[in-house]
């Protein structure tokens, strides 16, 4: 198991979920602004629970979608990391880099910095191949990060987790391989 208890970055602290993390998850996953790309609002109940599958992969795993924290602060603001998707999609098995945060926190690169630093996780201490990223097609903030990290549109398919006629369900993949973010990280030096 890799040991990556906390993964620090200019700004932020990529860490365990604590039990501190519950109630502004929760108000972030009942945000309207947050969720617009996903199914549904989140109960209380529902959050925790995902907060608490979070918790137990990263206890399992080492590694995972990590409670993100801005460092000036301490405020939790949202997660960011690595995740094995449960759904059989087209392009499975696979590894994805995912993130949400609350509203407050976008427009300031904070998802593009947690994200790099998973990456290089991911490519690094795990060593994968490649790391892929997906999300519903008019999901624009996202797929602006997703291009920022020097992910290619790979494809379009629709979320086998959505029924057909939803207007989630047609989503689009990204695709990053270990030798093109070794590239570009070289090209940033």
């Amino acid at each position: 198991m890799t040991d990556l208890n906390e993964i620090h970055t200019t700004r932020l602290l990529l860490r365990q979920w604590k039990p501190a993390d519950r109630a502004p998850f929760a108000a972030m996953n009942a945000d309207p602004r947050v969720m617009r790309h996903f199914p549904a609002l989140l109960s209380r109940a529902e959050s925790d629970a995902m907060a608490d599958r979070c918790q137990a992969l990263i206890k399992e795993r080492g590694w995972g979608f990590w409670a993100v924290e801005a460092k000036a602060t301490g405020t939790f603001i949202g997660f960011v990391g690595l995740h094995t998707p449960s759904a059989a999609l087209p392009f499975s098995p696979c590894v994805e880099i995912g993130w949400r945060l609350a509203a407050a926190h976008w427009g300031q690169g904070l998802a593009s910095e947690a994200a790099r630093a998973a990456l290089e996780v991911g490519f690094g201490s795990l060593d994968l191949p490649e790391i892929v990223s997906f999300t519903a097609i008019e999901n624009r903030r996202s797929r602006a990060v997703m291009e920022r990290l020097g992910m290619r549109e790979s494809e379009e398919f629709e979320h086998p987790g959505l029924p057909v006629g939803h207007p989630l369900r047609r989503h689009c993949l990204y695709r990053l391989e270990r030798e093109r973010f070794a590239a570009l990280l070289t090209a940033a030096d």
